[in-house]
């Protein structure tokens, strides 16, 4: 009798300790999510080419044109003020010439494009937007030598009323960030490096042909692809490809091997994919080229993710591929798109309001979608376009970062028809990512980048 006590007893004391473990654990495991990890799906879509004073500066409470002060008056290279903008050029035609569309004693200052052109199919000529030029329109935070340096002339000046835009309606329904710089100075090919790697590529053994040179006073003697030790600034294409057969061997870079968003993501194990809207075309050589751009495709430039390599099936992938995942709730945990040129909103080559209805429809498309309940959007801009902008970007490092750009954070978490005065710029994209899926930082800028999480409010 003694013997049947105490093994029963055992047995219930083990049944009653495994019972009480389980029921320890239950708490933890019916916990749902709470703050960054309510986020399953993070979206980043990179526009072209826009500053926030020329689509968002008249947006209400926004900090914009209204509080341009000094800024608003454009210099020439004396420092002093001109008496009327420089004539506005059409850099679509050859040579360039003036536009007859605009008069040419336009007052010192921002003006209206839409007595000249429509935010829907309006075209202008594009703007300089390089390395060296944008640092020397920025004029150590004057922001008044843009007129000065734009092949455009007084075209730097211009904006758009964007009320009448799709994107301006999400900007006020959710969270509209008005202190957002891109990463570095000048164009797209160096900003979307910025965007997946924080880093400036590589290409130390340049020929001296693609080097810029500087005086001994760091002023610009001579441009180029190039910087004199040798970092890539501006436009090249994948000497591996996709990219335009028909360019110069030179103006190719090498294959790049530095750490990727996308790197670290996969080592987590974190799904990911960068879609581009014409992919499956430049790959295949039957791209038309004025739709796409090689130097917008920035994970191509790297080994990993080279032609034939498993990184690059895996992962990188066309517009079609980005709908269907919206659709069959199919999305990776992060996914970056890049719209190809017609709807991406690039001055010369499109118009503001057809990229704005495409974007807008892809919104649509994941507030309707299965992920929609867990998703953060990014909507920004990869950099100004050679726009003029009046708020002085932060001073941080050789690189940038460049003007201030349009950001909207959609998301059901968004704060609702905020403005998000808090300093970020496109490393704070990085930054969110590495701090929702416990990343190390790529470097420096993203380590210390506000990661956006002002723009949510994940509840108590």
């Amino acid at each position: 009798m003694t013997c049947i006590d105490t093994r029963t007893s055992r047995l219930l004391a083990l049944a009653l300790a495994i019972a009480g473990a389980l029921l320890a654990a239950l708490p933890a495991l019916a916990q749902p999510p709470t703050g960054l990890n309510r986020l399953q799906h993070i979206v980043v879509i990179y526009f072209e080419n826009r500053s926030f004073d020329n689509l968002y500066g008249l947006f209400p409470g926004a900090n914009g044109i209204a509080n341009a002060a000094a800024a608003a008056l454009q210099v020439d290279h004396d420092g002093k003020p001109f008496a009327t903008l420089p004539p506005v050029i059409d850099t679509r035609l050859r040579p360039p010439a003036p536009d007859t569309r605009f008069p040419t004693d336009l007052p010192n200052g921002p003006f209206r494009l839409e007595p000249y052109m429509p935010l829907a199919g309006g075209l202008t000529g594009d703007l300089v937007h390089r390395f060296y030029q944008q640092q020397e329109q920025i004029n150590s935070g004057k922001m008044n030598k843009f007129a000065m340096v734009s092949n455009a002339g007084g075209l730097v000046m211009g904006h758009f009323d964007g009320s009448t835009m799709q994107l301006w309606d999400y900007a006020k329904r959710y969270t509209l960030a008005d202190n957002f710089f891109h990463a570095a100075f000048g164009g797209s090919f160096l900003n979307h490096f910025w965007l997946i790697c924080a880093c400036s590529p590589q290409h130390f053994n340049a020929p001296e042909e693609i080097r810029a040179k500087l005086d001994t006073n760091g002023k610009l003697v001579k441009d180029g692809l190039v910087t004199p030790d040798g970092y890539a600034v501006n436009t090249m294409q994948p000497e591996h490809g996709p990219k335009n057969p028909a360019l110069p061997h030179n103006q190719l870079l090498p294959p790049q091997d530095m750490p990727t968003i996308g790197d670290r993501l996969s080592e987590k194990g974190v799904t990911w994919a960068y879609y581009a809207g014409g992919w499956n075309e430049a790959n295949a050589s039957t791209v038309e080229l004025t739709r796409f751009s090689y130097h917008h495709q920035p994970f191509a430039f790297f080994k990993q993710y080279g032609p034939g390599t498993e990184g690059r099936a895996r992962h990188l992938k066309d517009l079609d591929d980005f709908i269907a995942d919206i659709e069959q709730g199919t999305l990776p945990a992060v996914a970056f798109y890049k719209p190809q040129g017609g709807i991406n909103q690039h001055p010369c080559c499109t118009d503001v309001a057809s990229g704005d209805a495409h974007v807008a429809d892809l919104l649509r498309r994941i507030e309707g979608s299965p992920a929609w309940s867990s998703t953060a959007v990014i909507v920004t801009y990869d950099e100004n376009g050679g726009w003029w902008d009046h708020v002085a970007p932060p001073v941080v490092d050789r690189w940038g970062p460049g003007a201030r750009v349009p950001a909207i954070v959609v998301s059901p978490f968004a704060r609702k028809g905020f403005i998000d005065q808090t300093v970020y710029d496109t490393t704070s994209i990085l930054k969110l990512i590495e701090m929702r899926f416990g990343i190390a930082p790529l470097g420096e800028r993203d380590a210390k980048a506000n990661g956006l999480t002002n723009a949510f409010d994940f509840g108590g």
